[in-house]
């Protein structure tokens, strides 16, 4: 086998260290497939990483019209040649015996594959029915982060001006809602305002609720690097558990879930108190700091350490790692994100960024993480339900330009209310008022909360549903009509990552079967609906992923996502930053180098919200507020969690990730050594919490909450009391069930336990705060049906330990509110 060494044993391979202000070492990563030599590869075609957010820029290695292998490219700014495991080891998934290669359509009950005209014929039919007889609310779009621009634009066009329903989000609303939200409620507009090469030059580096050793691994390698270099960064980690990233930091914060708004505020409270502020800063940029101060005057450390369960001592610690930083680089992601007062708690992390001027300066960088690969351009697009462009549904003049570009009437454009999220659509649907549900690229059966639940939704004989995907997940299998669809390798399209990189990826190989393109699908949809615009002419005029993309750099023009000066051509160098335009013709490293013009009134993509209700802000509000366009400081009370431990469910349930899989396991759990790295679920607890209740390693345990109950093998890890950690990758594809949950027994999926509820601003759901408690099931040794099944910890690799310095494979959860 041709690779770099085992990067399931060691995720983040050798060390490059470097000093600050220096560029990143390259350094070549490398895997082909058994038997293969670069010699061996015919082709290596251009692409960048499809399983996480961070954007590793790659080639794909081809031999006879099969993918067989990957490398890093060492010239591309995002990662310089490196690839994470997944990167490494993902793309075998294209290859997997059971990709659907026909589409297939519910008959007597039971799914038969059939042809492209007799499905998409059913899709359109009912879904002029539907029009006709119930009108556009009936009709809903949930799609994915994982997608290409070009297909994201498409499905906004013909959801909003074809279909004019103002039901289409992506599963991003699970993800990183919260990240746009924060965005739009500090800066008017969404857009990350730092860069990957803030790392560079920082000489501090915050990272709330974000596990980015597991995450983003290749960006955790850059940051290991600055710390084996000269002079390097001070590191805090704020996370419930003894993560890699913690491990490393200079101050670790491990408070209880649900806490976070009261920690940030002790936080804010310490720099405001040593008056280590920007003032100068703060009067010419922004407005809202006299209420920040006076809302955190009485949010002392101590104050904060009774609720958060963290020593005041340390608290302080941590406020003078941030207040003496002079180059400050933070990242959030889904500790903060997916908890009760998400946006309340990332735009906090914002207003530390503001009251200290570190923004829009090499090492003063602030990320509101994503978390997949095109979480950005869901956003861009209006795939998300916002409008394209970062438009602002509230401003008239924006909806008429948007119109215009499409050639339509303002009117036949939905934004007489917020566009529905997620959560609420599929309510909707269980209400009964929405009646067909398009599902692209994601499968909720497994990763949305509370399953029991959503299965109930999607098994409903009056929703008609549509799954668009590669493999007939647990979602795909409660479809009424399903089509295989092309994946990354076997389309073209662009993708912009985290930090606002834009990467083309070129078609490598054929799909299998009859698998088409996503965007191939929406456009023949499309055509069989007759979509037309004002004049009569098609809707959507573009019939290539080089047209789409053109069409959509028409309507990014001027707003602050703008690609006029990207092109495919320019793209096949290497990832370019957006804005990219005729005056920044290389991209834009960092944005608010010279204040805050996309929060003007008539620019800004949201007016924002209320932080505790999530009211939408009218335009006169927030032009009283704000006539100039500066950043918002905005203040948050702390709130305790909806649901709180208690005497019969004692601990708190915290979900997220491992470093080998990427949410429900649909790609990783079928590439051989990603699969064996994680091939079960299992459950953390404290080695307190174990003894407490006669626990031992490799038990299996019950995880019990008010809406269900899962099994797991246990682990006892570094972890703080009180707290028990799933990850949520797992559904019930690998037991003999299929996608259905096992009669009378338990199963594996950790959302079968989680709460149907969301922060109120983002709508993000909430996986982080459910009152749990953790019982014996079986002894070690004992196995499960599962277990013998094919499914459970007899398989290889199962018992494994973790190589890194734990027995657990780690989460992106961090600080949980």
């Amino acid at each position: 086998m041709n690779s770099s060494p085992d990067r399931i044993a060691d995720p983040w391979g050798v060390r490059t260290p470097y000093a600050p202000g220096d560029p990143w070492p390259a350094r070549t990563d490398l895997h082909l497939a058994d038997g293969v030599t670069e010699e061996d590869v015919e082709q290596w075609v251009p692409s960048a990483s499809i399983l996480h957010s961070n954007g590793d820029a790659m080639d794909i290695a081809v031999r006879d019209g099969r993918i067989v292998g990957v490398r890093g490219r060492a010239a591309d700014r995002v990662n310089r040649g490196r690839l994470g495991p997944k990167d490494l080891y993902g793309w075998q998934a294209n290859h997997a015996p059971d990709r659907l290669t026909r589409p297939l359509v519910r008959e007597n009950g039971r799914l038969v594959e059939t042809d492209w005209d007799t499905a998409l014929d059913r899709v359109a039919a009912r879904t002029r029915t539907l029009l006709d007889e119930r009108g556009p609310g009936s009709v809903g779009f949930y799609t994915s982060g994982q997608l290409f621009l070009e297909e994201y634009y498409t499905l906004s066009v013909l959801a909003h001006a074809g279909v004019r329903t103002n039901h289409l989000d992506g599963n991003t609303r699970l993800c990183t809602a919260t990240a746009a939200e924060a965005l739009k409620e500090s800066f008017g507009s969404d857009g990350q305002p730092g860069s990957y090469e803030d790392i560079d030059h920082a000489d501090t580096i915050a990272l709330f609720g974000h596990n980015m050793a597991e995450t983003q691994t290749v960006l955790w390698m850059r940051v290991l690097d600055r710390l084996e270099g000269s002079d390097p960064p001070r590191l805090l980690c704020v996370d419930p558990r003894y993560t890699p990233v913690a491990r490393r930091a200079d101050v670790h914060l491990a408070p209880r879930p649900g806490t976070n708004v009261a920690l940030l505020n002790a936080l804010l409270h310490e720099i405001i108190r040593t008056g280590r502020i920007d003032r100068a800063y703060v009067d010419a940029h922004t407005v809202g700091y006299d209420e920040l101060a006076a809302g955190v005057e009485r949010c002392t450390p101590r104050w904060a350490a009774r609720i958060c369960d963290v020593p005041a001592a340390e608290i302080e610690r941590a406020a003078d790692l941030l207040g003496d930083a002079r180059r400050l680089t933070s990242t959030v992601l889904q500790g903060v994100y997916q908890s009760h007062q998400a946006s309340a708690a990332a735009v906090q992390v914002n207003n530390l960024h503001l009251i200290r001027g570190m923004l829009g300066r090499p090492g003063c960088g602030l990320m509101q993480m994503n978390g997949q690969p095109t979480a950005q351009n869901t956003r861009e697009c209006g795939a998300d339900g916002d409008l394209p462009g970062f438009r602002n549904w509230q401003n008239d003049r924006h909806v008429a330009e948007l119109a215009e570009i499409w050639n339509v009437e303002p009117d036949g454009i939905p934004h007489h209310g917020p566009p529905t999220h997620a959560m609420q659509m599929f309510r909707y649907a269980e209400q009964g008022s929405l009646r067909l549900l398009w599902i692209s690229g994601t499968n909720p059966a497994v990763s949305l909360p509370e399953l029991g639940r959503i299965r109930s939704i999607l098994a409903q004989e009056r929703l008609f549903v549509v799954v668009q995907d590669l493999f007939l997940n647990e979602t795909a299998q409660l479809a009424d009509v399903v089509l295989p669809a092309a994946t990354w390798g076997e389309k073209t399209g662009t993708f912009t990552n985290a930090d606002r990189t834009v990467h083309l990826s070129e078609k490598a190989v054929e799909p299998p079967g009859e698998a088409r393109a996503d965007l191939d699908i929406f456009l023949d949809f499309a055509a069989r609906m007759d979509f037309r615009d004002k004049d009569g002419g098609p809707l959507i005029g573009w019939r290539d992923p080089q047209e789409a993309f053109a069409a959509w750099q028409r309507c990014s023009a001027g707003r602050p996502c703008d690609y006029t000066g990207l092109s495919y051509d320019k793209l096949r160098d290497g990832g370019i930053q957006w804005p990219c335009t005729e005056d920044a013709p290389d991209g834009t490293a960092r944005l608010y180098t010279d204040g805050f013009d996309h929060a003007h009134p008539d620019r800004c993509e949201s007016y924002g919200k209320d932080m505790v209700t999530g009211a939408t802000v009218t335009p006169v509000e927030y032009r009283s507020l704000n006539p100039d366009g500066k950043a918002v400081i905005k203040a948050a009370e702390y709130l305790p969690p909806h649901e709180d431990a208690s005497a019969e469910y004692p601990l708190q349930l915290i979900t997220g990730r491992t470093v080998y899989h990427f949410h429900t396991r649909t790609k990783t759990g079928r590439a051989p050594e990603l699969n064996a790295a994680a091939p079960d679920v299992w459950a953390e607890i404290s080695p307190a919490e174990a003894a407490a209740q006669g626990l031992a390693d490799g038990d299996l345990v019950r995880v019990t909450t008010p809406r269900g109950v899962i099994e797991a093998r246990l682990r006892t890890v570094a972890i703080r009391d009180g707290v028990v950690f799933v990850p949520f990758h797992y559904g019930y594809w690998d037991t003999p069930e299929g996608h259905r949950p096992p009669d009378g027994r338990p199963g594996r999926a950790a959302n079968e336990t989680t709460v149907t509820d969301w922060d109120p601003l983002s709508k993000q759901p909430l996986f982080k705060t459910a009152a749990a408690r953790v019982t014996l099931a079986a002894r070690r040794g004992t196995p499960r049906r599962q277990d013998t099944d094919g499914a459970g910890t007899n398989r290889p690799g199962a018992d494994r330990t973790d190589t890194h310095g734990t027995d657990t494979h780690g989460t992106d959860l961090g600080s949980t509110a």
